[in-house]
């Protein structure tokens, strides 16, 4: 307002001297008769109110002219204004999208600059063409400094795509090793059973027998002084050769064990169990025959006597013998 104020008062002041300059060189070259100045006059009047007209129309198109002056540098500063915001939301839009701690901190420094002269052109009148300018300016500034920052957010989208598309491979052969060390185990796991299987001794012919003084068998309990437990391991080519201990566990018709001493153990699927007699024989993969004793020196009850025989921490032969009393 202040503007066109002044606009009007120049305008009016040039209009006003211009004017009196007309009047006074139309009455000179005229060269005014006082005498007859009743018809000069008139004449004077209408050449001054055909200037005041045209002055009057100029007035009015000026007046016009500054109205949308003023009009369009309130159109330039609301634009203004809306492209500080459009960057401005730019950078909020950021900070659900950038992980990197260190950019963050930057593009929170950088919207806080641009929220600053948000404020700054918020209170600029739009006729201050001046730092409307500088204003735009600083705007053609942060542009540039959202371009490089959009750049390289794009550049990290880009790399962290990459990057899960390389872990997603890793894993996925991860994955496909694990798969095949699981299947290769297995099948490791499968062959030493198979192996081990194999190689395990096998006792045939298991027999167990009540024997008296002279080695004769015996049915009654009173006539027996020993049992005699006897076995052949079969041929097996698989199993390693050496030195193999044998076990035999009898059990009595009540279910306990006969043992001389309560420390005679030996181990089996985890656990110490008692024997009742053991063997130390030399195996070299061929038949061999084995025979161990038990003396008899505790009464026992007639009934069924079971016999277990054990090697190498299996389980390789069982056989039963019906005692009388």
């Amino acid at each position: 307002m202040q503007v066109k104020n002044a606009l009007n008062q120049a305008f009016y002041f040039d209009l006003k001297v211009k004017t009196t300059t007309f009047v006074f060189n139309f009455l000179y070259n005229m060269k005014l008769d006082f005498k007859d100045r009743t018809v000069q006059l008139i004449a004077v009047i209408i050449v001054m109110a055909l200037g005041l007209g045209v002055a009057a129309y100029f007035v009015f198109t000026k007046d016009k002219q500054i109205t949308e002056m003023q009009g369009q540098f309130a159109i330039d500063k609301q634009e203004l204004e809306d492209e500080y915001e459009s960057i401005s939301m730019q950078y909020e839009g950021f900070k659900f999208s950038v992980e990197n701690d260190s950019l963050l901190y930057k593009l929170e420094n950088e919207q806080a600059k641009v929220q600053r002269l948000m404020e700054e052109l918020r209170v600029t009148k739009a006729t201050d063409q001046a730092e409307i300018r500088r204003l735009k300016d600083e705007l053609s500034t942060l542009r540039k400094i959202l371009k490089s920052y959009v750049q390289q957010i794009d550049s990290l989208h880009r790399l962290n795509e990459e990057l899960k598309a390389d872990n997603v491979q890793i894993n996925k052969k991860m994955q496909e090793t694990t798969r095949t060390l699981n299947v290769v185990s297995q099948e490791k796991k499968q062959l030493t059973e198979k192996v081990s299987l194999a190689a395990k001794l096998v006792a045939t012919n298991v027999s167990i027998k009540a024997v008296d003084g002279r080695g004769r068998t015996q049915k009654r309990l009173r006539r027996s002084e020993q049992f005699l437990i006897s076995f052949t391991i079969s041929r097996n080519i698989t199993a390693e050769p050496g030195e193999r201990i044998i076990y035999a566990r009898i059990m009595q018709p009540d279910g306990s064990v006969l043992t001389k001493n309560p420390n005679n153990l030996f181990p089996f699927e985890n656990k110490e169990i008692a024997y009742s007699s053991m063997r130390i024989i030399e195996y070299g993969g061929e038949e061999t025959g084995v025979a161990l004793y038990y003396d008899i020196d505790e009464f026992l009850m007639p009934g069924t006597f079971k016999v277990d025989i054990f090697a190498d921490g299996s389980h390789i032969g069982t056989s039963t013998l019906q005692m009388e009393d």
